[in-house]
C-alpha cells in the first residue's frame, strides 16, 4: 500500500462543517464509516478542532495536533508549529495521514493531499464554521460514492465521495 495524505470531512449543502467548534448533526453511520477509514492511521487536526472534542484522543490512530503554541503539550499526541514539521514527519513513517480539520488546517494542507473523501450531508443545518470556498475541489475527480438513506439512528440522508487529486 501507498501511504497517502487525505482530507476527510462532512459538510451540508452550504458548506457547514462546525458549530461551536463541533459536528452540527450526529450520523452513526457516517461516523462508522470515519473510524472505519481512519483506524490505524495517523489523523491530524487544529487546536481548537481538538478542542471541540473534548480534547479526546481518538483510540487506535495516531493523533498529530497542529498549533502556534509553541509551549502546547498533549499527552498522547504529537504537536506541531507548522505545515513543514508534520510533513517531514509524515515522510518518516508509512501511515496515511487524514486531514481532518479545521478549516485553515484544509486551506494548509490543500497543495499536499492527494485524496480527499468528503460526505455530501443532504440537509441544510445552522453552523458557524464552512468548508474553505477558494479550495480547488475541480483539482480532485471523484471516482467513487456511495448513499445512506436517513432512518431512525441518522436523521439524515448522505453521500460519501471519494476523489481522487488529478493528473497523479
Amino acid at each position: 500500500m501507498t501511504k497517502k495524505i487525505v482530507a476527510i470531512w462532512a459538510q451540508d449543502q452550504k458548506g457547514v462543517i462546525g458549530k461551536e467548534d463541533r459536528l452540527p448533526w450526529h450520523l452513526p453511520a457516517e461516523l462508522k464509516h470515519f473510524k472505519e477509514t481512519t483506524l490505524n492511521h495517523a489523523i491530524l487536526m487544529g487546536r481548537v478542532t481538538f478542542d471541540g472534542m473534548g480534547r479526546r484522543l481518538l483510540p487506535g490512530r495516531e493523533t498529530l495536533i497542529l498549533t502556534r503554541n509553541p509551549e502546547e503539550t498533549i499527552d498522547g499526541a504529537l504537536v506541531f508549529q507548522d505545515v513543514k514539521s508534520v510533513l517531514s514527519w509524515y515522510q518518516n513513517q508509512e501511515k496515511n495521514l487524514y486531514i481532518l480539520g479545521g478549516k485553515q488546517i484544509f486551506q494548509l494542507f490543500e497543495a499536499y493531499l492527494d485524496e480527499i473523501i468528503v460526505t455530501q450531508i443532504h440537509a441544510q443545518v445552522e453552523g458557524d464554521t464552512y468548508f474553505p470556498e477558494d479550495f480547488d475541489l475541480t483539482a480532485f475527480e471523484t471516482v467513487a460514492s456511495k448513499g445512506f438513506v436517513k432512518d431512525e439512528k441518522n436523521n439524515y440522508d448522505f453521500t460519501i465521495e471519494y476523489r481522487e487529486r488529478k493528473g497523479v
